[in-house]
């Protein structure tokens, strides 16, 4: 079932403050249509199960025949958000364009960026910034489009890579670099402040499209603030770049050098990778205890029918 009424999509069509339209532009085969899958079943329009595989936005024969996006295919979803201000939920109208990634279809991105205002950059975690990411972005800064990214498929790197929570913090950080020199080059002067995308401002994600989950450090630092007594703005600072916590003196620093010899892991990786890669990896080796305990540290409440889950279903579940 949907989120949403009817009524409630026509009344918020009359307010264009809450209404953003989107392109989601990518190299080809960077899960740009997965990622679509994803928010089509959070706005409750296909079933959440069915979110990855189901391709909602290739409608065409060929589409779904190839496994690639030939056209560009819109869809109006309806999500309510606290972005603005961390406390109240507002609804949104979301008008989101899935476009190709394929070299031989540019020209539909284009049409797709001619009508939206906005554009969410998809990125593998593994291939990182590719030659079609830099085409895409150039042609949306092109026409004044303000980016935002994703960085997609980082379950290829907690599961199959099995890195530790500091190459992949090293791994983004590169991503985002290497995404942002593009912009720098491209971006028009008269666009006002700069348009590179930070995770300290939550322009960036990360997460996995094909399992239906994705963070930002907004998200991490609203659950954290209650316990650092940090406003979560403050926070979200703290938790990029070199930025380390020292549990001894309990506070922040910018150095990694704890009590003794002792080295710090910085906090991206202290309180958001570790946790994400140790549940991610708890649940894969079907240690089922362990998992349960940080479920109910975390306060998820999974159904009965969902705690039979295993594997790769109860991981898609959980997260």
């Amino acid at each position: 079932m949907p989120n949403f009424t009817i009524e409630q999509i026509r009344e918020i069509m009359d307010d264009p403050n809450h209404i953003r339209n989107m392109s989601v532009i990518a190299h080809v085969d960077h899960g740009k249509s997965t990622l679509t899958d994803s928010l089509i079943a959070k706005a409750g329009i296909i079933a959440g199960e069915k979110a990855g595989d189901a391709r909602a936005t290739d409608t065409r024969e060929d589409e779904q025949e190839r496994g690639i996006t030939i056209k560009s295919t819109g869809v109006s979803l309806y999500f309510e958000t606290d972005v603005v201000d961390g406390i109240t939920k507002e609804p949104f109208l979301i008008n989101l364009i899935d476009s190709p990634g394929h070299v031989d279809f540019s020209s539909e991105v284009t049409a797709a960026l001619r009508v939206t205002d906005g554009a969410l950059v998809v990125v593998d975690y593994v291939e990182g910034v590719c030659v079609q990411t830099e085409t895409v972005l150039r042609q949306a800064l092109g026409e004044k489009i303000k980016p935002v990214m994703m960085i997609n498929k980082i379950d290829r790197g907690i599961l199959e890579l099995q890195v530790d929570g500091e190459t992949m913090y090293q791994n983004f950080q590169r991503v985002i670099e290497n995404a942002n020199i593009i912009i720098s080059t491209y971006e028009c002067d008269d666009m006002g402040e700069s348009q590179q995308v930070d995770p300290t401002n939550g322009t960036v994600a990360f997460g996995s499209a094909l399992f239906g989950w994705a963070f930002t450090l907004t998200k991490f630092a609203t659950t954290y603030s209650a316990k650092f007594k940090l406003d979560r703005m403050k926070l979200m600072k703290k938790f990029w770049g070199e930025n380390f916590f020292n549990p001894a003196k309990k506070q922040f620093q910018t150095s990694p050098d704890g009590e003794g010899d002792k080295q710090l892991p910085r906090c991206f990786v202290q309180f958001i990778m570790k946790p994400v890669i140790m549940l991610c990896r708890h649940i894969m080796e079907g240690n089922l205890d362990a998992v349960w305990k940080m479920l109910d540290s975390l306060n998820i409440v999974l159904k009965t029918e969902e705690k039979e889950k295993r594997m790769k279903d109860l991981f898609k579940c959980v997260f």
